[in-house]
């Protein structure tokens, strides 16, 4: 490449980044590494507040959706059984349309319109720690007859493709557990994808979330899948990201397949792979994939040409390991960091028609509950710069048009003034799930878990409630479909009806 590489910048960046890490808390380390090994290492905070132990680059976590691109490295070693482009109904013939037509390269790549399997939970009232087993979560998937939006028009993160996928190849005998834990041994890694949150790992490390007092040890309930099952260290990750760079052996050629780009059925590339995401510094590209379980947050972010990377694991639910990997790796090559926009006007938003709702506030765009972080792109235009969540917008007039996960989109400053009183009355879900509405508040829960959430009007029959469970905070549209029909909306669960008793 002929540029020098500045590994001082890059440590700075970190140390910068992490000071937050403390003795007294939970910490987490960051590798950075090329082909030769680790040219800096960080690492602080503690690893167990009951041992009192450090966090080191051997503390074993949870890599959580870090997994997505290991799996699909499985997918793409068994092409006799399973294919890119075999709809997700020739292997699993139990599912209904129109899932069973989402083909496994949709389902693997965010455009399958699959709907997020924990969040479809979260808007049946069950709450984060609640214990769910594979064969009823797939049971329960095969009860589904709507998608969040028709596969191959748009790009929007689910984990439940992964499970599908997952299940499909299990039933022929290949099990993710077996094949990361011989891959990883390949690559000198220590690797492990345990399905349930208690089941034992050697060497595993808690989690850890602040509920605003003290800290919390993390757990949760629903069977993980591949699309997060993964543990280990930041040296077994680095180790494992090394192994695919220098595409030897079963690697070959591998990162290149897992990065290519996806396109969508129109026809247009997206800058999401198969489990990879494209990130975008001044001119360059580079690849690479965050995770996220309660209490636990990883992060890579690879440069394939120069064979450097950096590894960011964590066991606190706060840590950014996005913003450390980009600030680390523009530092190193001397790009420009992308700057942050405020060009569009705070305030709440809505399509004229459907759940669809946006919040602006600063550089901060909620899009159906899910932040994502907004920059300049020259005219006007703000760019979220995120291959998983791509939005590109700009003001017209009092209205925000442009596009979010490359539909176009028009919203207008939304209606607050709106009554949600013709709502009352007890609403269930044929899975049996049940909230009641009384004088514009939304009841969920029962006994010492009940929640009274507010409804916020927005217009058009829509309201926003705000939901709590543990570590996470939800907010959920309310969308009224008719006089006794309404549906929930979160970013990755469009699809939740509930119909009013009479």
């Amino acid at each position: 490449m002929g540029k020098t590489l500045d590994w001082n910048a890059a440590a700075l960046a970190v140390k910068t980044l992490t000071a937050a890490w403390q003795a007294d808390a939970p910490g987490g380390a960051v590798i950075g590494f090329d082909a030769n090994g680790i040219r800096f290492a960080q690492a602080g905070g503690l690893e167990n507040l009951a041992t009192r132990s450090p966090f080191t680059c051997r503390s074993v976590v949870r890599y959580a959706s870090v997994t997505k691109h290991a799996f699909a490295a499985m997918v793409l070693s068994h092409p006799d059984a399973i294919g890119l482009e075999d709809p997700l109904g020739r292997h699993l013939p139990e599912l209904r349309e129109p899932l069973a037509s989402v083909t496994v390269g949709q389902a693997l790549d965010m455009s399958g319109g699959l709907p997020d399997t924990r969040e479809c939970l979260t808007l049946l009232g069950l709450s984060v720690f609640t214990e769910t087993r594979a064969p009823a979560l797939f049971d329960y998937l095969c009860r589904q007859t709507r998608l969040n939006y028709a596969a191959g028009t748009e790009v929007s993160y689910s984990n439940t493709g992964y499970r599908l996928v997952e299940a499909a190849l299990a039933r022929k005998g290949l099990l993710f557990h077996a094949f990361i834990r011989a891959a990883g041994w390949q690559a000198q890694a220590v690797l492990d994808a345990p399905e349930g949150w208690n089941d034992p790992v050697e060497g595993l490390m808690p989690g850890y979330w602040h509920d605003g007092t003290g800290w919390q040890l993390s757990a949760a309930g629903l069977h993980i899948s591949a699309s997060g099952s993964m543990t280990g260290s930041a040296e077994s990750l680095m180790h494992w990201l090394q192994a695919l760079m220098a595409g030897e052996g079963r690697f070959s050629g591998l990162l290149e397949r897992l990065s290519q780009p996806r396109r969508l059925a129109d026809g247009r590339t997206t800058g999401y792979g198969l489990g990879l995401r494209q990130t975008w510094l001044g001119d360059r590209t580079f690849i690479g994939h965050g995770g996220s379980h309660p209490g636990y947050k990883t992060y890579f972010l690879l440069d394939p040409e120069a064979g450097t990377g950096f590894v960011i694991v964590s066991n606190r639910e706060d840590t950014n390991g996005y913003k450390i990997a980009l600030e680390a790796m523009a530092a190193l090559n001397g790009l420009p960091l992308p700057t942050a926009s405020t060009a569009l006007v705070d305030g709440l938003y809505v399509t004229e028609q459907g759940p669809w709702w946006i919040a602006v506030k600063g550089s901060t765009v909620t899009w159906l509950d899910a932040d994502e972080s907004v920059y300049e792109d020259g005219d006007g235009w703000v760019n979220s710069r995120s291959a998983s969540s791509p939005m590109r917008l700009r003001m017209e007039g009092s209205a925000i048009v442009g596009q979010v996960g490359h539909v176009p989109r028009r919203f207008l400053p939304a209606d607050i003034t709106a009554c949600a009183n013709d709502l009352s009355g007890r609403w269930e879900n044929g899975e049996g799930a049940s909230f009641d509405i009384e004088e514009g508040v939304l009841v969920m829960g029962i006994g010492p878990v009940r929640q009274r959430m507010p409804l916020q009007p927005l217009g058009a029959g829509r309201f926003l409630f705000t939901l709590k469970d543990g570590p996470w905070t939800k907010r959920v549209c309310l969308h009224r479909l008719g006089d006794h029909h309404v549906e929930l909306v979160l970013s990755r669960a469009r699809m939740i009806e509930y119909r009013r008793r009479r």
